[in-house]
């Protein structure tokens, strides 16, 4: 069962390379794949970098550009002397009128002129004589330029100045008051007095909106998903933000790209999001998947195509072997070249003809071991039935019975005239009932109408040929040992039983118990079983294991004996050596 089971099973040896190699592929494939897409992340990711940062460099250029024009003019306000000398005048009503009017405002005015972005420049001053001007709001967006002059009293009052007076900082850029949530800029510094430079008469304040710092920068982040920030490196604080929402992963899913402002402790940052460096890579990955796919595909149809070419000659060595396994001896494998199917192909039919010389060679003397038993086993018959006749003759003799020996001399001769058959071993079915008839002719004279014997034969089987004396031991072994009355009754029939011949022998003596039937049937002994055992083993040794004797028997009720042969005996000649010579290589 399990060979059956393996030889459904079977798979060619090149389909079985056409794993590893297709796994081979496949990684080779994936690799491919998985190193195209790797590269073109990261070309994209240096592409987009290139382009943010040139965007980048041009801003913080724009950045320090319009930080130094609002540096340029807090130092023009911080080195004119005029408006120097305007802030600490003090006087009527009317002085500070032409003051305020002749150099403080005209001062405070003309940077607004410079620049193209709007700010706001708020003047705070100690002087109580001058007056506040200027704006009416500090809390709404810048829209345009304006001044304010405010009082320093607003300074001291704020949340801020303290600490930034204690820091003792100066001309620096920071948010302050509503800056942070205006989204403005402030450049602040204090003014001191021409002739005392540890005299502080005011401070200055330029504001500038992020928007307008920052310029028409060339990155649209909110179409992008990106984010532009400004933040403060020494605290880490976002002083500015613009663009898309951070996501929950916060800056993780965001490259980073900064650009630090000079002179300050200042950065403008964007934050790339990964999706974006990946929208292209995206597309060619599905391409770069497709294309993997088919070289897979049509790797895959290569491999079947030059596995199947190559192993085609595989193929025919196991069709070779199969016909050989089947009992064919005579294929052989005719291969050109000088590869390794050439060697097995050669190696095979020397084999394939050493094995069939050696079969024929066991075969022959198999056929001649089988004869000698047959022929040693009818041999045994014979002498042994010839012993018992002449046994009985002598009796006859001694008892003064002539004519009895006579009868049983003439029966004891056609007998065997029968058997000997002009020494065939192969009998017509027929024949082998007139040599029952002439062993019961001899028994006749000894035992006169002590028994009687019925014989049935099929007319349609009457020329099947069988092993001569297979029924004349089984009705000697009737009188010799199931006769124990005064008469006994024999019944011989032959049948065809579907491809089978069957043969029976059938008494009404005392038969055998069911022990005794099994010591027979088991029984090498050649004693009383001695017909039995001949029979049968001349019935395997010709026609194989499945045919034979076999008993049943009550006792006091009788015995029957089946004889069980093959009906067609010309199919189970012996096999001619011409059978077995083939190809020779």
């Amino acid at each position: 069962m399990r060979r059956l089971l393996a030889i459904r099973n079977y798979i060619p040896f090149t389909y079985k390379m056409m794993i590893p190699y297709l796994v081979l592929v496949l990684i080779t494939d994936v690799v491919i794949g998985y190193v195209s897409y790797s590269m073109l992340v990261q070309s994209r990711t240096e592409v987009a970098k290139t382009g943010i940062r040139a965007a980048l460099d041009q801003t913080r250029n724009n950045v320090e550009y319009r930080m130094d024009e609002i540096q340029g003019m807090s130092d023009l306000l911080f080195g004119s002397l005029p408006f120097q000398r305007a802030l600490q005048t003090k006087g009527d009503r009317l002085t500070m009128y032409y003051a305020m009017l002749d150099e403080i405002i005209p001062q405070l005015e003309a940077p607004l002129k410079l620049i193209g972005s709007p700010i706001r420049i708020i003047l705070y001053t100690d002087n109580e004589d001058i007056w506040e001007a200027g704006g009416a709001t500090l809390h709404k967006p810048i829209t345009q330029s304006d001044y304010f002059v405010r009082k320093f009293s607003m300074l001291e009052n704020s949340n801020w100045f303290p600490a930034f007076q204690a820091a003792k900082k100066d001309n620096v850029w920071l948010q302050a008051d509503m800056d942070t949530k205006l989204g403005n800029f402030s450049h602040f510094r204090r003014l001191v007095s021409y002739t005392d430079y540890m005299t502080v008469i005011g401070y200055v304040r330029i504001i500038i909106n992020f928007d307008s710092l920052l310029g028409n920068l060339v990155l649209d982040p909110n179409e992008r998903g990106m984010v532009l920030r400004v933040l403060d490196t020494s605290s880490g604080g976002i002083l500015y933000s613009r663009g898309a929402e951070l996501e929950k992963g916060g800056t993780s899913d965001y490259l980073s790209l900064r650009e630090a402002i000079p002179d300050t402790t200042y950065a403008i940052e964007v934050l790339v999001p990964n999706e974006y460096l990946k929208t292209d890579a995206k597309e060619l990955q599905w391409i770069i998947g497709l294309i993997c796919a088919a070289s897979f595909v049509l790797m895959a149809l290569i491999g079947f195509l030059v596995a199947n070419l190559s192993g085609k000659k595989m193929k025919r060595i196991v069709s070779h072997v199969r016909s050989f396994q089947q009992g064919d001896l005579r294929q052989r494998i005719d291969f050109t070249g000088n590869d390794e199917f050439v060697l097995i192909a050669h190696s095979f039919n020397r084999m394939a003809s050493s094995i069939q010389e050696l079969i024929q060679s066991v075969y022959e003397q198999g056929l001649q071991k089988k004869q000698a038993e047959l022929e040693a086993l009818q041999a045994q018959i014979n002498p042994h039935f010839l012993y018992n006749a002449l046994s009985t003759i002598s009796s006859l003799t001694n008892l003064g019975e002539p004519q009895k020996v006579t009868e049983m001399v003439k029966g004891l001769a056609q007998f065997y005239r029968l058997t000997l058959n002009e020494g065939q071993v192969l009998i017509p079915l027929e024949k082998e009932l007139e040599q029952v008839q002439a062993y019961l002719g001899i028994q006749k004279v000894k035992h006169a109408d002590g028994f009687q014997v019925y014989i049935e034969l099929d007319p349609e089987i009457r020329d099947v040929k069988i092993i001569k004396l297979l029924l004349q031991p089984f009705v000697e072994n009737v009188f010799k040992h199931a006769w124990f009355g005064e008469t006994i009754a024999i019944r011989i029939t032959a049948k065809r039983d579907g491809d089978r011949l069957e043969l029976k022998v059938i008494d009404n003596g005392i038969g055998m118990k069911k022990e005794q039937v099994e010591k027979v049937l088991r029984s090498s002994i050649q004693s009383n079983t001695y017909g039995l055992k001949n029979v049968e083993d001349r019935i395997k040794l010709r026609y194989g294991p499945q045919y034979g004797v076999r008993i049943a028997s009550i006792y006091g009720g009788g015995t029957t004996v089946q004889i069980l042969l093959p009906l067609h005996t010309e199919f189970y000649k012996e096999r001619t050596d011409s059978e077995y010579v083939g190809y020779r290589a």
